[in-house]
């Protein structure tokens, strides 16, 4: 398990080390800063995508790896979008505090950015074992905000490229179905996939 965990550790920083090469050489295009903010924002709505295809995927195959390396990858959904929101304040606003409210008024698919942020840092910091028996039951009900969060994610990313929609519905359209495969009749035929193939196999040994 081990070996999952560094492969993705590795797969998930290559992309912020691919970029920041890009920054350091010059191949960014005429505005770095966008093509980071850009870049961190999508990288972070893919990760979280991925997150939350584990759960069904451990249903269907009843591997317990994708339990394991579920919490990494929100940790690095999460990570990514911090970075989106740092080139944001650097680049966008160049940590120009005071016009923070007028840009917030002229752009305020920002908060709807930041209210998904402050939802996955919730999500980051119950992620641990400890946070898990502290809430009890309560930790379940906490996580299902990850769906609210997508939703912001999804409408921020509408808001921000709107005049090309390709993209966006093909972010879209992964996560509606994720969504209907937490329908409960759905969620339980996953589940029945596996074991059906399992007796079978288990009558003919």
């Amino acid at each position: 398990m081990r070996f999952w965990r560094c492969g993705i550790f590795v797969a998930a920083l290559l992309p912020f080390l691919w970029w920041a090469w890009q920054v350091a050489a010059g191949q960014a295009g005429p505005e770095p800063g966008q093509y980071l903010l850009l870049n961190f924002g999508q990288c972070a709505l893919i990760l979280l995508l991925l997150t939350l295809s584990l759960t069904p995927l451990m249903k269907l195959t009843r591997w317990k790896g994708f339990a394991v390396i579920r919490r990494q990858l929100g940790l690095w959904t999460f990570s990514y979008g911090v970075l989106h929101l740092t080139s944001y304040l650097l680049f966008i606003l160049g940590l120009d505090f005071s016009a923070l409210g007028e840009d917030l008024q002229r752009r305020p698919y920002i908060i709807v950015g930041f209210a998904a942020l402050l939802m996955l840092l919730a999500l980051a910091v119950t992620s641990n074992r400890y946070s898990m028996k502290r809430l009890g039951k309560r930790w379940k009900f906490l996580h299902r905000i990850v769906y609210i969060a997508l939703a912001l994610v999804l409408l921020h990313f509408f808001w921000v490229v709107r005049a090309d929609m390709t993209q966006w519905s093909g972010y879209a359209f992964v996560g509606v179905i994720l969504m209907l495969l937490r329908i409960p009749v759905i969620s339980r035929a996953l589940g029945r996939v596996r074991p059906r193939r399992g007796r079978i196999s288990d009558t003919q040994h």
